[in-house]
Parts: C-alpha cells; sequence; structure tokens
C-alpha cells in the first residue's frame, strides 16, 4: 500500500525535477559543442588547408575561434540557467515576480 502524498508536496518536486532535466540537458548540448570545437575541428584542421589574411586556417581556429566558441558557450549557459531558474521559480510559485 502507497503512503498518500499531499498535492503541495507533489507540486514542489515538479520544477525541481522539470529543471534538473533541463539543466543536464543544456549541460549535455553545450558539452557536445565544446568536444566538437576543442577535438573534432582541431583534428581535421590540418585538412582544412587554407589561408586566412595570410595564417592558416588551423592556426586561426586554434588562435582565434575556440576561444570565442568557448566565450559563447559561457554566456549561453548563463543566459539560459538564468531563464530555467526564473522559470522554475515561477512554477513553484506562480505568484512571484
Amino acid at each position: 500500500m502507497t503512503p498518500a502524498v499531499s498535492p503541495p508536496f507533489r507540486l514542489a518536486k515538479t520544477p525541481r525535477r522539470w529543471l534538473w532535466r533541463r539543466t543536464r540537458l543544456l549541460t549535455a548540448c553545450l558539452l557536445l559543442v565544446w568536444f566538437v570545437v576543442s577535438f573534432v575541428l582541431t583534428f581535421w584542421a590540418r585538412e582544412l588547408d587554407f589561408i586566412v589574411v595570410g595564417w592558416p586556417f588551423s592556426f586561426w581556429l586554434a588562435a582565434q575561434g575556440a576561444l570565442l566558441i568557448y566565450l559563447m558557450l559561457v554566456v549561453i549557459y548563463a543566459w539560459a540557467m538564468n531563464r530555467l531558474e526564473s522559470r522554475a521559480a515561477l512554477l513553484h510559485d506562480p505568484f512571484a515576480k
């Protein structure tokens, strides 16, 4: 026999689970982008041998492009987590602003 659970307790756990699932999905997607930029593109950069402003593309990818993408990943994570936490707070307390 299962014990009866009051509705407020059940509702209090739902936003946490939703937030945790969304956080894991966001983290997995951003880690996938990080992996592709760090390992896949740099591994195949030698095959993309063309000159950009007097330097090989692999140099630009390693020196500039990857760093900009890493910075974008941090900004995207901060922005998305801010939105997710705001939504979770509204799910938890619909009268909060």
